[in-house]
Formats: structure tokens, sequence, C-alpha cells
């Protein structure tokens, strides 16, 4: 019993501890881990007016999540599209602002790997006097079956969401699962199949496109960059740095102007 008592505080004692709940009112940021909220390290995301060509999507999230820290009627929503087009920065940015206006609101990330313990993610939030983004980010699942957990906790599960809380999730896929026509061809009913890999898409109130950058798009996004941080910049210099990396989005203009002010000896 000596050695096993032994052995047993040695793993005690090389086990990473628990982490430490976060008050769930004192953070503007958390992250979802191991059944607790625990404080984002750092939440510092752009202003809203940073985010070129995306102004129907920037009003309708900011006015969704506005009523959402008003305690009103608001919409789980998913924003989908091209790689690289601002997703996950509207997002942030869009709780950064209703936070800067006042609004109890509070952005907790949650990853893929968790969906299964939302459930307990809402009994922690359910009674705090305060609302939640609920934030899923680059979703994606490679089967129907797979998205079954999440469809279940939008709508018709048992465990209803609390009124305090959304959930807001990006992706690169319109509906959050791959369109296989080999399959829904090979389907005892084709309509059915479709039918499977559309019900989560539809379980969102509010779904956002966000599409390929055009040239002056990205070239836009660029000048609101660098006239942010007073950085000078040559076009043709920018394009060459968009067709090195084979696209042109706001998250290649963005590395762009970092690499302009890591040139110039700034910090953004």
């Amino acid at each position: 019993m000596d050695d096993l008592a032994r052995i047993a505080g040695a793993l005690e004692r090389l086990a990473p501890p628990p982490p430490v709940a976060a008050d769930p009112l004192a953070h503007a940021a958390y992250v979802w881990r191991d059944h607790v909220l625990v404080a984002a390290r750092a939440f510092a995301p752009l202003p809203l007016d940073l985010l070129q060509g995306v102004d129907g999507q920037k009003a309708a999230l900011t006015g969704n999540l506005e009523r959402l820290a008003a305690g009103h009627a608001a919409q789980d929503a998913l924003l989908w599209g091209a790689r690289g087009t601002g997703k996950s920065a509207l997002v942030k940015a869009s709780v950064g602002a209703v936070q800067a206006a006042g609004g109890a609101l509070a952005l907790v990330e949650v990853t893929a790997d968790r969906l299964d313990s939302l459930p307990a993610l809402f009994d922690t939030i359910a009674g705090v006097p305060r609302a939640f983004v609920l934030f899923l980010d680059d979703l994606g699942f490679d089967a129907a079956a797979d998205a079954r957990v999440l469809r279940s906790l939008l709508e018709g599960g048992a465990e209803a969401r609390p009124a305090n809380a959304r959930l807001v999730v990006t992706s690169n896929r319109r509906h959050l699962i791959p369109r296989d026509m080999h399959e829904q061809e090979n389907a005892i009913n084709a309509r059915d199949a479709v039918d499977d890999q559309l019900a989560l898409a539809d379980r969102f109130g509010l779904s956002l496109g966000f599409h390929v950058v055009d040239q002056p798009l990205y070239l836009d996004i660029v000048r609101g960059y660098a006239a942010r941080f007073g950085l000078p910049f040559d076009q043709a210099d920018a394009m060459l740095w968009a067709t090195r990396r084979g696209s042109r989005s706001g998250r290649v203009a963005w590395h762009y102007v970092v690499d302009l002010a890591g040139r110039a000896g700034k910090a953004v």
C-alpha cells in the first residue's frame, strides 16, 4: 500500500493543476477549459471601422449582439465563407464594440473538441447577470452524424441554451458539412441526404456570408490598416505580397501591414 500511495502521489505531482475558475463578471473574454471559465490572457479586438468591405455583416452581427447584451431576443449566428475574409475578426470586434458602449457582454471561446461539454457551460453561466457570446471558431464536420450534438443544442434538444447566451460560429463551409454528391446519388432518398446536411445551418437564425476579396477591396483594407498605424505603403508592393501568398484577403492585408510596421521599426 505504501508503494501505491507513493506512486499515486507522484502522479498527482506530475499532473497539471486544474485551472482556477475565473469570475464570470470580471473579464471581457474567457476560454472554456476543463469545465471552467478561464480568463483570456489578452483580448484585443480590432476597432470595427478597420474592417473593410463587410458593412452589412458588421451592422447585422453588432445589432444582434447589442440585443443580446440588453436582454432582448437575439439569434445564434453563423459566419461562413472564404478563408481570411474577417469572420473571426468581426466576431471579436463586434463584442468589443458592444463592450465599449457599455453592454454587459462577454466572449467565451469554445473549441470543437469541447462541444459535448456545452451543457456544463450553460449551467455555469445561466444564473450570471451578464450576456455571453459562445464563440466556436473555424468549425466544420466531416459527416452529418458528427454535427448532431450541436444541432440538438441549437434547437430541439431537451436542454435549452440559457437566455443570456447565444452561439456564434465561423466556418469556411456554408452548411458546416461537406456536400458529398456521391452520397446523395447513392442515398435511398437523395432529398433526405441533402436535408440532413442542411439541418444544422438552418438552425442559425442569422447567417452571414463572406466572399473573396477583389483587388480594389484588398488595397482599401491595406490602406485602412496602414493609415491607422501611420505607415506609408506602395500599391505594387502590397499586390506583390498578395501574389506571393496566392490570395487576397483581409488576413493577407494584415500580415502585409505587420511586415511594413516591422520594417519601419514600429509595433502594431
